[in-house]
């Protein structure tokens, strides 16, 4: 299966070439053709009318992770507001790369007039890109792995996750310690982001020593087990950090295990509805939450905006923010204007 994976994605690239000439591979983070998305309508204007017509498929990694959920919940709350269909879907897990390949290309088969991806890798949607650029079907990139063909691309700034857990360690650790990392899944662009800002951002400041970064797959059961061996091997360890919650949690259980919950932090990224009860409970000691259901509804006024033949920037940036038990009662609301007002304050 691998194989012919790879001989699809090979195939596509080819076919690509031109394509790929006149757009730079696309990394996200640093894009400087970029608008924050508070900044749409200031400058796009007001969004278009939409047409009751439209169809927009929403490709997902996975419907396991909650926060895929909440990122299609996203997608379906602006459908349902201008009464238009938006069909979202999901491969049967992480790892099923050509599950999610056939979803991309069924959705572009059946007319659909834009999709909305997530890759599981970098590369494996690239076969179904190269397609709907044929058909001139906009397709966004929405989080977390990044296709360097992407025209469009809905996210947060993935190094940035790193980077703010780090600046807590600095400020709660001023004597430093050993720390470690919890890695997604290899050859992803949002998990190496994510370790490379903590990484870059603890190694400047000096005081800190690296004690193991290895990855667990965005699998809860392989966090616990790295961890475990990682505490083990370092009973001095001051903290971790891991590139998702569901990862996080596994850690959790590991450093609860070991009883050593007074002495390590514990950090995730994603900010799904189980973390933010660990935080609450005082077990996990924060997550960097990227707003999954805001981030799908910035992805799908993108698309709206596409679909009506607008140029946008090349990067929409979505909002991002440290979640401990200082603020995590008040980003718990489920009301979406106050949640807005929170982030742009």
């Amino acid at each position: 299966m691998k194989k012919l994976l790879i001989a699809v994605i090979a195939s596509s690239l080819l076919c690509s070439t031109v394509y790929a000439a006149e757009l730079a591979p696309l990394q996200s983070d640093t894009e400087p053709d970029r608008t924050d998305w508070t900044q749409l309508d200031t400058k796009y204007g007001a969004l278009p009318k939409v047409d009751k017509t439209l169809k927009v498929g929403g490709v997902s990694k996975t419907l396991t992770n909650e926060y895929w959920r909440s990122l299609g919940q996203g997608y379906q709350n602006v459908a349902k507001k201008y009464g238009f269909t938006v069909a979202y879907q999901a491969a049967a897990n992480e790892d099923d790369q050509l599950g999610q390949l056939s979803i991309a290309e069924t959705l572009i088969s059946q007319g659909f007039n834009g999709l909305l991806v997530s890759p599981q890798t970098d590369s494996n949607l690239e076969p179904a890109l190269e397609t709907a650029n044929s058909k001139n079907i906009p397709v966004v990139n929405v989080n977390d792995a990044v296709m360097p063909n992407a025209q469009y691309y809905v996210g947060n700034v993935q190094k940035d996750n790193g980077v703010r857990v780090a600046k807590w360690f600095i400020e709660h650790h001023p004597q430093g310690g050993k720390v470690a990392v919890i890695e997604g899944q290899p050859g992803v662009y949002a998990a190496g982001q994510r370790t490379r800002g903590f990484k870059e951002t603890l190694q400047a400041n000096g005081k800190f020593t690296l004690a193991a970064s290895v990855p667990a797959n965005w699998s809860r059961e392989q966090a616990f087990n790295a961890a475990s061996t990682i505490l083990q091997q370092h009973p001095d360890l001051i903290g971790f950090y891991a590139n998702n919650d569901t990862m996080a949690l596994g850690v959790v259980e590991a450093v609860r295990a070991q009883n050593k919950a007074s002495q390590v932090a514990i950090f995730g990224t994603d900010g799904i509805s189980d973390a933010y009860a660990s935080i609450k409970r005082g077990e996990l000691t924060g997550t960097v939450d990227s707003f999954p259901v805001l981030t799908g509804e910035v992805a799908m006024d993108v698309m709206i905006r596409l679909v009506n033949g607008q140029k946008l920037s090349r990067v929409i940036s979505t909002p991002q923010a440290l979640i401990t038990k200082e603020n995590v009662e008040a980003f718990s609301t489920k009301d979406n204007s106050r949640l807005r007002q929170l982030l742009t304050q």
